[in-house]
């Protein structure tokens, strides 16, 4: 039993009216606004925010991380929602430079300049699988039909984004 207040001597612990707070388990809470958006559309929601208030100039992946307190994976996670989904319910394309970063410009020359950049990357890379990879598969194997065939359709989809990226 507790002993009285004016009897209680320096030793006796006062016990607490106060809840002593839980151990931290380590994980942070996630806002209640996550647990009714999936994760990319409430990362996306954040970015596209951020670039928004940016616009016209544009936010590099670091200034992302800085103004949406979002870490890199989910700053990536978010630009990909909005090429995926926002961008196109928005009506604001988005674009990268190496000198403003990511941005929404209403400009149709920087949508096409980024455009052209894109087709010249995928170019790149087939003409890489069917130089390193086809190539000397037909060249040990000329009678693989699936590595004719493949480098048949590849061909044509080389021709078109050469064309695409001028």
């Amino acid at each position: 039993m507790d002993k009285p207040a004016s009897k209680r001597t320096a030793q006796t612990p006062v016990p607490s009216t106060k809840k002593t707070p839980a151990k931290p388990s380590g994980r942070r809470k996630k806002p209640k606004l996550l647990a009714a958006l999936p994760a990319g559309e409430y990362y996306g929601d954040l970015v596209r925010a951020a670039l928004m208030e940016a616009a016209p100039s544009g936010l590099k992946t670091r200034h992302l991380v800085a103004a949406t307190r979002l870490n890199p994976w989910q700053v990536t996670r978010g630009l990909a929602h909005i090429k995926d989904v926002a961008a196109a319910e928005h009506l604001t394309p988005i674009t990268w430079t190496f000198r403003e970063g990511f941005r929404f410009s209403d400009e149709p020359a920087d949508w096409i300049a980024y455009e052209k950049k894109q087709f010249r990357q995928i170019l790149n890379r087939l003409t890489r699988v069917i130089t390193g990879t086809l190539d000397p598969h037909l060249a040990r194997y000329p009678e693989d039909e699936w590595a004719q065939i493949a480098v048949a359709q590849l061909t044509g989809v080389c021709a078109t984004l050469a064309q695409l990226s001028k």
